[in-house]
């Protein structure tokens, strides 16, 4: 009796055992890619960064990687997309401690931002600008010595002024619109930013560029939490295919009119 007590024990020990296996893999297979909730991603970004990510007159937002993410998250078979703004300094981190699932804000891969975050494949390049009032003494990369330089926290440009304009004095901002504030009301002597950013605020506000210098070193990437290998290879995966089928081509063509396409994002290389 004893025996047969034990040998059932042991019986119903293993068919839980296998229940919470089958559970766990069920979990699994619903969520492949670890997401906060399965079928939405909740993504960080920010809002005043056009034509990359900013906000319409409706509070929605939109932009080139708006559209470019919500295409690539439709291969992937998610439709539901939440874009919740945030200092550009503080969306990695977000999305490292898993407060969002992913980042998408033109954000440049590179190595120290690679400690705290991976990274989709590259799906965009382009120019860095010194944005400046018609009235400055800027006129020029050479002519930013002791003057006042304004960057965002945390972005490209701050990494990029701190090492290369040495002799300027780098003001940092939370975002692009205090710092153009800053540069119209003659806080600031210039302003180191995106250079299609820069287009738009140059028209806005009557500014001019000083100088606008190549930046490919460091593509444009979707930051993701690390250990997500998972969802890494679906975005690779449906950044490849928007690429290759033109939507990519497309929606630069619709953002950055007239400004030129790096080779590698064409169809076939075109």
């Amino acid at each position: 009796m004893k025996s047969y007590n034990t040998l059932s024990k042991l019986l119903c020990t293993s068919i839980a055992l296998l229940s919470v296996s089958f559970t766990t893999l069920a979990a699994s297979n619903d969520n492949p890619y670890g997401l906060i909730e399965p079928g939405h991603l909740r993504i960080a970004s920010v809002g005043d960064s056009k034509p990359y990510t900013f906000t319409d007159a409706s509070g929605q937002f939109t932009g080139f990687d708006v559209e470019f993410f919500k295409n690539v998250a439709h291969r992937m078979g998610i439709d539901k997309v939440d874009f919740i703004g945030q200092d550009f300094s503080a969306i990695m981190p977000a999305v490292a401690n898993g407060q969002y699932d992913a980042a998408v804000a033109a954000i440049g891969i590179t190595p120290a931002r690679e400690k705290t975050v991976d990274f989709s494949t590259g799906y965009l390049a382009g120019y860095l600008t010194v944005l400046t009032r018609s009235d400055s003494a800027v006129k020029n990369v050479a002519t930013l010595a002791k003057h006042r330089i304004g960057v965002v926290q945390g972005t490209l440009q701050e990494n990029y002024a701190v090492q290369h304009f040495t002799q300027s004095d780098v003001v940092r901002f939370p975002d692009n619109n205090s710092a153009v504030s800053a540069l119209n009301n003659g806080t600031l002597d210039a302003m180191f930013l995106d250079y299609e950013a820069a287009k738009s605020y140059a028209d806005r506000f009557k500014l001019v560029s000083a100088a606008d210098i190549p930046s490919f070193d460091a593509p444009a990437g979707i930051a993701i939490a690390k250990g997500k290998p998972e969802f890494k290879a679906a975005l690779d995966k449906a950044i490849k295919a928007a690429m290759q089928d033109g939507t990519w081509k497309q929606l630069y063509q619709k953002w950055f009119p007239g400004s030129p396409m790096p080779k590698q994002y064409l169809p076939g290389g075109q």
